[in-house]
């Protein structure tokens, strides 16, 4: 008989058991758990987490579960009814339980006077949104000005204009509103990648801009870089024909067309996002 092997399985079935409860993943009850038990000597505890909890029932088998054991129950239970049953039931059978979330939760109540939304799984939630973004915006970066153009069938929107209508600028800050972005520069002598006339018209958003508006704004870029304002890049017959060509462009592939003339960012990237609002209720 194998005494060693029976020593080594009544120990584990002594070890005190910390259930961390959550009618989420469990995850901060879980961590919560074990950093406490890091705190003492042994650190023999048998943590157990039980994620996903949504009825009175499941508390209810927990507990009688629970009486088995030396235990206590740790918890992130945000709905009332299900905090309230648990307290009730560890009550009845001398189980001490520690609400993780909810003190914090009143006091934040106490100095806000905000009322909780009491919802599972706000946080992880709110991860994935970041995730999201951060997607968005590693999108924005390497698609921005035409750098690759397979981007183009990935992105939930291409921006199409000519230099210095804010492209980039409108691609970033979409990208922080979790909508991935390409965007093409439209230049009279550079062809145009295949795949942008592959893209559906309502996935595509022209910007145009007035040509004196574009020339105070070239002719300012051409300070900043130590170049004469008078080169060709902010000359108004350049400058005209470049306009000149992104209307063809934009007729061509029969998009939305944007006058960025007097618009801040914000409000010609309004305008985009509402294109894109109506393509996912059209794909919907």
């Amino acid at each position: 008989m194998n005494w060693a092997k029976d020593e080594e399985e009544n120990t584990i079935a002594n070890l005190p058991i910390i259930y961390a409860l959550s009618d989420s993943i469990g995850e901060t009850a879980e961590q919560v758990a074990r950093a406490t038990a890091s705190q003492f000597n042994s650190g023999e505890f048998d943590i157990i987490r039980i994620p996903y909890i949504n009825s009175v029932e499941q508390i209810a088998e927990t507990v009688r579960e629970a009486t088995k054991h030396t235990c206590i129950i740790c918890h992130t239970l945000v709905s009332p009814d299900l905090r309230d049953a648990l307290l009730e039931q560890a009550q009845e059978h001398n189980i001490q339980t520690v609400d993780i979330m909810g003190p914090m939760i009143h006091a934040v109540q106490n100095i806000t006077e905000m009322i909780p939304r009491l919802k599972p799984g706000l946080v992880h939630k709110l991860d994935q949104e970041y995730f999201k973004r951060v997607e968005a915006v590693e999108f924005a970066v390497k698609y921005d000005d035409g750098k690759n153009p397979l981007g183009l069938l990935k992105a939930d929107i291409v921006i199409i204009g000519v230099s210095r209508t804010s492209k980039t600028p409108l691609s970033m800050y979409l990208a922080h509103k979790k909508v991935k972005v390409a965007n093409v520069p439209l230049v009279p002598e550079a062809p145009l990648p295949q795949e942008l006339f592959q893209v559906p018209s309502h996935h595509i958003v022209g910007l145009i801009i007035d040509k004196f508006k574009l020339n105070e704004i070239r002719c300012e870029r051409l300070k900043t870089m130590g170049l004469a304002p008078d080169a060709s890049y902010a000359n108004i017959s350049r400058i005209n024909e470049e306009l000149d060509y992104a209307r063809t462009i934009m007729r061509r592939l029969e998009c939305p067309i944007i006058d960025v003339s007097n618009k801040a960012i914000e409000e010609t990237a309004n305008r985009i996002l509402e294109v894109v609002q109506k393509n996912k209720l059209a794909n919907s």
